[in-house]
């Protein structure tokens, strides 16, 4: 809905530089003369599309590596788990820093760094639902029945475990809704189109002379990653049972 909530084009050039908030233009306009309403609404769109994609990309890594480390056991657990500590372990900002500046910036690659290096959360809480759920009487009879582990593990164990790795996925977005702007701050992200972390790198030299080049990205960032917490606590409140008996 961009193209009828902005009132400009996000990357139209006026003579009316750094006007503050008024009638035209609600968030003021920057040092180029664009409309900063319109370019945090368009940047509403990548955050939303990294966000909702990395996610999903850190959803489906973390259900594949966490169904098969807590289903099978023994050597396959160590070396997941062993590779989900790794990730865990180096800092993903600054990993995804050097990885998108030897690969070069872009959506599709933001996107994919971010969901790869999101999955450890949730592959541990799969794990520890398997774990729990594998010696279950439904999963037993499955096996009487004669049913195939991998019929057992996506039929019988995984909808059964799946609720609080949406809870994390969720999180995951607002995870990746951060990472994208800070990464877009270093200029690591799309450079073709506007987004926050880039309007906030813009900012910098008018934090004084022109405060509302830096207040709305930001407080378009926080609403956003608040919003999805929210959404998290929404889907714990929701999917977990013992809140549901209270």
């Amino acid at each position: 809905f961009a193209p009828w909530i902005a009132t400009h084009a996000p990357t139209a050039i006026s003579r009316d530089r750094l006007l503050p908030p008024g009638a035209g233009h609600p968030f003021g306009t920057d040092n180029v003369g664009k409309d900063v309403f319109s370019a945090v609404v368009y940047g509403a769109r990548i955050s939303l599309v990294v966000g909702l994609a990395a996610g999903a990309v850190s959803l489906l890594l973390g259900l594949i590596v966490g169904a098969l480390a807590g289903y099978r056991g023994g050597w396959i657990d160590s070396v997941l788990m062993r590779a989900a500590e790794f990730f865990q372990i180096v800092p993903r900002f600054f990993l995804a820093i050097v990885v998108l500046a030897l690969l070069g910036g872009g959506l599709e690659k933001t996107i994919l760094v971010i969901g790869v290096l999101g999955w450890p959360a949730t592959a541990r809480i799969i794990r520890a639902q398997f774990l729990a759920l594998k010696e279950r009487e439904m999963v037993e009879a499955a096996r009487a029945v004669g049913f195939s582990d991998w019929h057992i593990m996506v039929r019988e164990i995984l909808p059964n475990a799946i609720g609080p790795a949406i809870v994390q996925g969720a999180l995951d977005v607002s995870e990746a809704i951060l990472l994208e702007a800070g990464l877009s701050f270093f200029g690591l992200s799309n450079p073709q189109a506007p987004s926050w972390g880039e309007m906030l790198n813009r900012a910098q030299p008018f934090l004084r002379q022109a405060w509302w080049m830096s207040v709305f990205p930001g407080v378009a960032i926080f609403t956003l990653v608040l919003a999805f917490n929210l959404v998290a606590d929404g889907l714990n409140d929701m999917l977990n049972p013992e809140l549901k008996e209270r």
